[in-house]
């Protein structure tokens, strides 16, 4: 009897595509929770060392900005030196950060580990980490894969965040540093060894891939401080960069600036209690992580722009009427409110990412940890917007009609960022050969 092809033999049961994401999940898992942790430590911080909240707020300001800003540059240094090395150093800064901490005994020292080390560490591990793995180990389900990943960082939010307050008010703000650091070395030693910067690196294509027209892309060479700003001088001769840069600060200002800083004291104004209030931004979390994903499913399937557009639209729409459903009490216009803008909360970034890639080729990557940034700067000056309306009229009102009104000019934005000759995108189909049966 003749024995079996040994192709079939060989057959992978799971491409290494999806182990590569899984990790990279968990990267951008404890990236999240990580860069969010310091707001849960700084009133006992306060407590111990009598520092005013202005240079709390300074340090976590810089790990803010550093976050947006790292991106584009971790996007050049992924490609010249590979993600494994990039995760891998990240991690340890993250550790670094937040373990050297515990040793702080003047302020300025908490704008070296909050700031910078847990700052540039996560940014390094942002949205750009998702994007070069979808881009390089996935043809077929990118839109997907993007998706998940980055639902992983709201993930990260929920799960780190309430372990580490609780560490930090029952044991001490110590304790709770030092999990930070132990989580993030915990996933050093698997991104060594599961993490590789091509598919060829494991023997293999990406998933999906065509074998017969396949053709690996050329490794990138130079310094990657000086890829990142050509980057960013190749992107900003172009209309598209600019609509999809300011239509992503929009995101940014809807999202983090806005709903994340002034809905707890907004609601608080209506005489809703704060602790009710947190629970709902919390549910935002939960429902932002089915959003996204199924976002990413959809961005396989449909045009980008047209995505963009309907989630801005929504969002205005969503802002506009707030004023209306805030009251001391939770009741069922306001459970849809927080349905709708938690599926909506971060489903812009598939398509957005896609759009970088289709229009910007090669320099897809590095181009969306740009627009990234501009989210981050996005969601810095939308923070302050809030607060000054707040103190000039004595509520928010305003700002969340100023949040309306810009979610409509990122709606036009998305659909005049045009494609490179290509057009849409379409999904491909996965070949008998892509190797897996995880779909």
């Amino acid at each position: 009897m003749p024995s079996s092809p040994p192709t079939a033999t060989r057959r992978r049961r799971v491409h290494p595509a999806w182990w590569v994401a899984g990790v990279a999940f968990l990267a951008l898992f404890g990236a999240a929770g990580f860069r969010g942790a310091p707001g849960a430590l700084m009133m006992p911080l306060q407590m111990e060392f009598g520092w005013s909240m202005s240079v709390m707020s300074l340090a976590v300001s810089v790990n803010l900005v550093l976050y947006g800003l790292a991106a584009p540059f971790a996007a050049a240094l992924m490609d010249r030196f590979g993600i494994r090395r990039v995760v891998s150093i990240a991690l340890l800064l993250v550790a670094w950060g937040a373990a050297g901490s515990v040793f702080m005994t003047a302020s300025w020292q908490l704008l070296v580990f909050w700031g910078v080390l847990i700052g540039a560490g996560t940014g390094s591990m942002a949205l750009v980490l998702a994007a070069t793995v979808a881009e390089r180990w996935f043809t077929a389900r990118r839109g997907l894969v993007m998706g998940a990943l980055t639902a992983g960082q709201a993930t990260g939010q929920l799960l780190i965040l309430p372990p580490v307050a609780s560490i930090a008010e029952g044991v001490g703000w110590r304790p709770a540093s030092l999990l930070i650091g132990g989580v993030a070395l915990a996933v050093v030693p698997l991104a060594l060894w599961i993490l590789r910067d091509y598919p060829e690196d494991r023997g293999v294509q990406p998933y999906g891939a065509d074998p017969k027209s396949y053709e690996a892309p050329e490794r990138a060479a130079g310094g990657a401080l000086k890829r990142a700003i050509d980057g960013l001088a190749f992107a900003a001769r172009r209309k598209a960069f600019w609509a999809l840069a300011i239509a992503f600060a929009v995101c940014g200002a809807t999202t983090n600036g806005l709903v994340g800083i002034d809905f707890i004291p907004s609601a608080h104004d209506h005489g809703m209690p704060e602790v009710t209030a947190a629970g709902l931004l919390a549910a935002v979390g939960v429902f932002d992580i089915f959003g996204t994903i199924a976002s990413g499913w959809l961005t396989d399937r449909f045009d980008p722009r047209k995505l963009l557009a309907v989630y801005y639209t929504f969002r205005g729409i969503s802002l506009l009427v707030l004023p209306w459903l805030l009251s001391d009490r939770v009741h069922v216009n306001m459970i849809v409110f927080i349905v709708v803008y938690g599926l909506d909360w971060v489903a812009t970034v598939p398509p957005t990412e896609t759009l970088c890639q289709s229009i910007f080729g090669d320099r897809g990557t590095i181009v969306f940890g740009w627009v990234f940034a501009a989210h981050q700067v996005g969601a810095a000056l939308a923070a302050l917007g809030g607060g000054i309306v707040r103190d000039v009229f004595g509520e928010y009102t305003y700002a969340w009609w100023a949040g309306a009104i810009i979610c409509v000019l990122a709606a036009v934005l998305s659909m005049l960022a045009k494609k490179s000759s290509g057009a849409q995108r379409e999904p491909q189909p996965v070949p008998a050969s892509a190797t897996g049966t995880l779909d």
